[in-house]
């Protein structure tokens, strides 16, 4: 089993540059294999939308708590750090540009050393699309057409794509991902995530959902792999490892990986820069090492 570190902002915590850096540093020599991040560029004031994520449909803070561009944040952290994974958790693609994307995705990955990972979404906050003037009903179709558009610019040079929302011909994109190409993984809790994730997914991120969902969309995501004549076991399954907070965490490992999980992503379990080096040893000690030594 893998184990990410999801970058939750609280109070402004990771926002600041040494408490984001002390958050990398102390993740990577835990031996956590990667850091998630979040993505909005902006919350609308009083939003009806509801947050999926929470029975309250409402996300954790303020509204106006920050929120670091995911890129940026990744592409600070990624100085200080080696080997950590460097994922968005998610990107939400059919608000961005693929062709901008693509290059800021190949530049971060090649200074980083091939260490990106891009977690993209459709995104749920319809009143954020309304303010970047985007269309919120097609952004699944718009999402399904960007994946082909950044493969596309990672690909052969010159690239070359016609879409239904994205259409470039004969363009350089340099520089490249260091492998040629940035694994894609897709979030979202549905089963059409789970569909896409199987058709065009690197990964699937199903970001909630109790064992009987999960097992479901692990299996939705499966089928429609095979369905597309792809390998399913190709496809890495991540998810949040928040039951591993019970009386037995190695056991809540085993019943993940028994469903198809290989990465679990958990909140940072300290908010004090001073302390969190020492609160992700303890847990390395007690559930990663058990865990990759087994």
């Amino acid at each position: 089993m893998k184990f990410g570190l999801f970058f939750v902002n609280t109070g402004g915590y990771g926002v600041k540059g040494a408490s984001a850096r002390a958050l990398a540093v102390a993740a990577e020599s835990a031996g956590f294999e990667s850091v998630w991040t979040v993505e909005h560029v902006v919350v609308p004031k009083g939003y009806e939308s509801a947050y999926p994520y929470d029975p309250s449909g409402r996300m954790p803070g303020p509204e106006d708590s920050p929120i670091p561009d995911p890129l940026i944040w990744l592409s600070h952290i990624s100085a200080v750090t080696t080997t950590l994974k460097l994922a968005t958790g998610i990107l939400i693609l059919p608000q961005r540009s693929p062709l901008v994307l693509a290059k800021e995705c190949a530049t971060l990955d090649q200074l980083s050393g091939g260490r990106l990972v891009l977690g993209v979404g459709a995104g749920w906050l319809q009143e954020e699309f309304a303010a970047l003037d985007i269309s919120f009903d097609d952004r699944g179709q718009r999402l399904d057409d960007y994946v082909g558009a950044l493969r596309a610019a990672w690909g052969e040079q010159p690239a070359s794509y016609a879409g239904r929302f994205a259409r470039f011909d004969d363009v350089f994109v340099e520089p490249r991902p260091v492998d040629g190409s940035v694994p894609i993984v897709v979030g979202g809790h549905s089963p059409a995530a789970a569909r896409r994730a199987g058709r065009l997914g690197d990964g699937f991120f199903p970001g909630r959902g109790g064992d009987d969902e999960i097992a479901a969309l692990v299996t939705t995501m499966r089928q429609a792999a095979e369905e597309a004549g792809r390998d399913p076991d190709a496809i890495e399954v991540t998810t949040g490892g928040f039951a591993l907070f019970g009386p037995d965490p190695l056991e809540a490992v085993e019943r993940y990986a028994a469903m198809g999980v290989s990465r679990l992503v958990l909140p940072p379990m300290s908010y004090d820069p001073t302390e969190v080096g020492d609160v992700l040893a303890d847990f390395a000690d007690r559930v990663i090492k058990p865990t990759t030594s087994a």
